[in-house]
């Protein structure tokens, strides 16, 4: 059966419908489980140091934790058709959250090794994120619906790389040393978790209409079979497994580099602890907009070419991300190094949108299995790159590179990925319809002019924003090179708490920058730059001699300049070359941009 009353929009400030609460709930819950099953990765060096493992036992400790997923996926997804997401979610945070916080029991190789194994579960988390918000969003937006609600939870992988090591440093302030430092740390993760748990069940529902037991009861929402057969309805088909495959190429690289990407940049770079574990964040942080980036194209290019147009949106997607691995696989210099991954990064995280904005229309009847083998692919895509990161006599480059290789060939399995002219019609259908109770909703306004992409339609704020941008990831490149120079500036010796604001700073340039380059969120990612900048231009006045210095600093002046623009940004916000004007468009073309 048909599932009624779909959501049309997304409304990312609300809660007071169903459909938004399971969004919110989705990702955030999902963001949690990301950061308690990487939690451990940017500690590996004192783990490494602790437990004395060899660079084949940390290999094979990475295998572990994503290889259980494979099956913890295969499984909710099926799951998630005989008992619903709601109760699919709270069960596997409650029960995912227990090896989290007892992995601090593991005193040896073979102990570490099981419990990563026992974390990788929560993994499973991701399917049913993907299911929640499908049935909850209409085809016009599902695709950017499941894109956000993944892209958001995934950051959870930036943002662990960021924060357990400061959360490990508060722990060694309070007097404990290193080796239960880490496993303290490991256990707040999972509490979280657990109290999330408990939570999705009380404010989530698994349908718009209400919970599955409660429409079987009335006769109003029947599975097929009540979830019997779902899996091996999805498994026959071979479309299913040619997104296994291309999830494996994005998602299963996500994953590898959320594991190596600390101790990479600190055996091959040179850096500390806590600022290679920072540099490693930028590549999971990129999630708060290249998936939700990724679904939204999709979105746009099934407006034209149907259900192909999203197949083809999925191959340019996946093809660049594999040029952009080979490019940053030979990188030598830090500089470099840290521009090519955000790019690698952003193609990665918008070819897991892509994939997922297919994944609804494969087969309705068994939605979850076809989650849960597809999300499956990602992990078996992780274990298998993990064979590459174990070998002594293989560079940690040379594995880099030939996995780029292998994503470039994967990227044309999506030719094997077609649709029927039934199937498109009636894509086709239920997309008109959805577009129709949408517009029935809108208030009418005086009429937009089409947007065309091209440098007709640049405008002076669009080319300051675009540069803008740039400069802040730049500027942000050159402090996580320069981490002590940006913690002088800040003044004053305040521990951790000075930490945090150097990277509070690196964070709002490099991600913020990043943001408005592309005009997604213009308007809060230039408050927030306009925030540090304020700061800026305070301390070098609190610290400045005179007016007569002040007014010869040339980066002070400079620094006021960035600073008025941004605030020009906040006043005036994107132009029509930016994903803020096309998302409006999308929620009401009948209102004029600005």
């Amino acid at each position: 059966m048909e599932i009624r009353n779909k959501a049309t929009s997304i409304d990312l400030f609300s809660l007071s419908t169903r459909q938004m609460r399971a969004f919110h709930m989705s990702w955030f819950a999902f963001f949690l489980c990301f950061f308690a099953w990487f939690g451990i990765a940017p500690l590996m060096a004192i783990v490494r140091e602790e437990l004395s493992l060899t660079k084949e036992q940390i290999g094979n400790t990475i295998i572990a934790s994503v290889a259980i997923t494979i099956l913890a996926r295969l499984f909710i997804g099926w799951l998630c058709d005989r008992i619903g997401p709601r109760l699919s979610y709270t069960v596997l945070l409650i029960v995912g959250s227990i090896p989290v916080m007892t992995i601090g029991l593991a005193n040896s190789y073979e102990t570490f090794l099981l419990f990563r194994l026992g974390i990788g579960v929560i993994g499973a988390s991701f399917v049913i994120t993907q299911y929640h918000t499908s049935v909850m969003f209409a085809p016009n937006c599902v695709g950017t619906a499941n894109a956000t609600s993944a892209g958001w939870g995934n950051l959870g992988g930036g943002v662990t790389q960021m924060v357990m090591p400061l959360v490990f440093a508060a722990f060694v302030a309070l007097g404990y040393n290193d080796a239960l430092s880490w496993r303290l740390s490991m256990v707040a993760a999972g509490a979280v978790c657990m109290i999330t748990g408990v939570a999705y069940y009380f404010f989530t529902t698994d349908l718009p209409d209400g919970n599955f037991a409660e429409l079987r009861a009335k006769g109003e929402h029947v599975s097929v079979a009540k979830g019997k057969g779902s899996f091996l309805l999805a498994a026959k088909d071979y479309r299913v497994w040619a997104l296994f495959f291309i999830y494996a190429a994005c998602f299963g690289i996500e994953l590898t580099i959320n594991n190596i990407a600390a101790i990479y940049f600190m055996d091959y770079f040179g850096l500390g602890l806590k600022t290679a574990g920072l540099v490693a964040g930028l590549f999971g942080l990129m999630n708060i907009f290249a998936r939700t980036t990724g679904g939204f194209i999709s979105d746009k290019f099934v407006e034209r070419g149907g259900l192909r147009g999203r197949v083809r949106w999925l191959f340019i997607a996946l093809f660049v991300e594999g040029l952009a691995l080979l490019f940053f696989s030979q990188m030598k210099v830090l500089a470099f190094a840290i521009p090519a991954m955000i790019v690698f990064s952003l193609f990665v995280q918008m070819s897991e949108g892509a994939t997922y904005s297919v994944v609804p229309f494969i087969n309705k009847k068994a939605l979850g299995s076809v989650s849960g083998i597809v999300g499956a692919g990602g992990n078996m895509g992780a274990v298998a790159a993990g064979f590459l990161f174990r070998y002594e006599s293989l560079s940690y480059p040379q594995a880099l590179l030939i996995l780029g290789v292998l994503v470039t060939t994967f990227s044309f399995f999506s030719l094997l990925v077609r649709f029927s002219p039934e199937m498109e019609r009636a894509a086709a259908e239920e997309l008109a319809q959805a577009q129709a109770r949408r517009q029935a909703t809108r208030k009418v306004r005086r009429p937009v002019p089409a947007f065309v992409p091209g440098l007709a339609y640049l405008r002076p704020m669009d080319a300051l924003r675009m540069y803008l941008g740039i400069a802040l990831v730049v500027k942000g490149i050159y402090f996580i090179m320069n981490m002590a120079e940006l913690e002088d500036r800040l003044g004053g010796d305040f521990g951790q708490v000075q930490t945090l604001l150097a990277w509070g700073v690196v964070f709002a340039h490099v991600v913020g920058g990043a943001s408005l380059a592309m005009g997604f969120i213009t308007r809060l990612s230039a408050g927030i730059n306009a925030a540090v900048l304020l700061g800026a231009v305070g301390l070098t006045l609190w610290n400045s001699p005179g007016l007569n210095g002040l007014f010869g600093n040339v980066d002070f002046q400079f620094t006021a300049f960035v600073f008025f623009a941004l605030v020009l940004l906040i006043w005036q916000g994107a132009g029509p070359l930016s994903l803020d004007h096309l998302f409006r468009l999308e929620n009401d073309k009948s209102l004029t941009t600005t």
